[in-house]
């Protein structure tokens, strides 16, 4: 029997192997740090949950317009207008199973098979996948370092074809903690709109910049912001991953693709978490400023713990909570037989060596460097990087 060959011939989890081991070794009562950590590791303020166990007194428990309750779509628009200086309505919005939903709602409303789509590597490691998915062409651009992984107006230029349909933008961006000027985006928004090219913008690290401005491509102008689908959600900001809430804004013709969509696959998200995500909204802002200082704390410290371990480079990450580890040094470097000659090799090592779990760059597109989250406490952040100097000091 032949199976899909789209999915087929989606890439596995390169962290699968690591994260066994890690499991492995905790099960046996080891003391593992881990570094991969996706999720902020504070837990959901109470007048959210709060708002949710409301929800279920009131028995709110039914569906909901496929894409999402009025009221907190209209919540939606109001952040976007004062965070943002984006002018919705309610019709331009739906609200899906979490940003990744949002993110293939969207490919799945403007691509056609056979279409590219420009990916800036590294990126998060489910967007080609879900490229692939559609039957379209990932088209992957290797940025530079020295303009901190971001792309620039020539790379967007030259990856251009007949064929290109769609711009992925990351901003603060997963893995690196890279983010976009606001002359960098008008230059990308103007190449956009002379090849109208669509743009889907993953924002949902907005609220965690430690340094300069959050800045959305859709707010440059109108034109772009016609071809712009801007994505974002509750689970960063308000610690709220397992409630799965995202949402979309778009023009009203494709949002309303979205929301066709949606309604033959999913229905409306949770109905309690769209009540819990109206609080969010509302009275979040507080817990967000003071998650995000506790969080600046910690990148300032294992950035100076980093500045202490030979041979280690990375950019300083401005937003979301990942340092972007260059390991060039210890490649060809070995220890008792095992030899480093890529991120997965340096993974399997630190978690053997030194019970610590990273995050190999291979699935972000970057095989020679590593992520480490810093959504983990001080005294993980210390002890683990400790373990991990020691293990990298071994290697010869």
């Amino acid at each position: 029997m032949i199976l899909s060959k789209s999915a087929m011939g989606i890439t596995p989890s390169a962290t699968l192997e690591i994260t066994a081991k890690a499991n492995k070794l905790r099960s046996q009562g080891i003391d593992v740090i881990s570094f991969g950590a996706g999720e902020p590791d504070f837990p959901t303020p109470q007048f959210i949950k709060d708002a949710a166990v409301d929800a279920l007194n009131k028995n709110y428990t039914r569906y909901t317009a496929s894409s999402g309750i009025g009221e907190l779509k209209e919540a939606i628009c109001k952040k976007l207008l004062l965070d943002n200086g984006l002018n919705y309505t309610v019709d331009q919005i739906v609200v899906s199973s979490g940003a990744k939903h949002s993110i293939f709602n969207a490919m799945l409303a403007i691509l056609n098979p056979g279409d590219e789509v420009i990916i800036p590597s590294p990126y998060w490691v489910s967007y080609p996948e879900m490229v692939k998915l559609i039957n379209c062409k990932p088209v992957i651009v290797k940025t530079k370092q020295e303009n901190n992984f971001k792309i620039s107006a020539d790379e967007f230029i030259r990856s251009i074809t007949k064929r290109t349909k769609l711009l992925i933008l990351n901003s603060p961006n997963n893995p690196t903690g890279a983010i976009y000027s606001r002359e960098e985006l008008s230059e990308i928004a103007r190449i956009a709109v002379e090849n109208n090219i669509f743009i889907i913008s993953d924002e949902i690290y907005e609220k965690l910049i430690y340094e300069g401005k959050h800045v959305s491509i859709a707010s440059i102008d109108e034109k772009i912001k016609d071809l712009t689908i801007v994505i974002n959600g509750m689970s960063k900001a308000y610690s709220m991953t397992g409630w799965r809430i995202g949402y979309s804004a778009s023009s009203l013709k494709i949002a309303k693709v979205i929301s066709n969509i949606q309604s033959h696959t999913t229905s409306n998200p949770n109905t309690i978490a769209q009540y819990a995500s109206i609080a969010a909204l509302k009275e979040g802002h507080d817990f967000t400023d003071e998650m995000k200082k506790e969080f600046d704390k910690r990148r300032n410290l294992i950035l100076s713990l980093l500045d202490n371990i030979r041979g280690l480079k990375y950019i300083i990450p401005k937003g979301a909570f990942y340092v972007y580890v260059n390991i060039d040094y210890y490649i060809g470097k070995s220890y008792k037989n095992v030899i480093i000659n890529d991120s997965i090799d340096m993974a399997k090592y630190l978690v053997d060596e030194a019970n610590v779990a990273i995050i190999p760059g291979q699935p972000f597109g970057n095989d020679n460097y590593i992520r480490l989250s810093y959504a983990t406490s001080v005294k993980n952040i210390k002890i683990g990087l400790e373990r991990i100097k020691s293990a990298l000091e071994k290697l010869v």
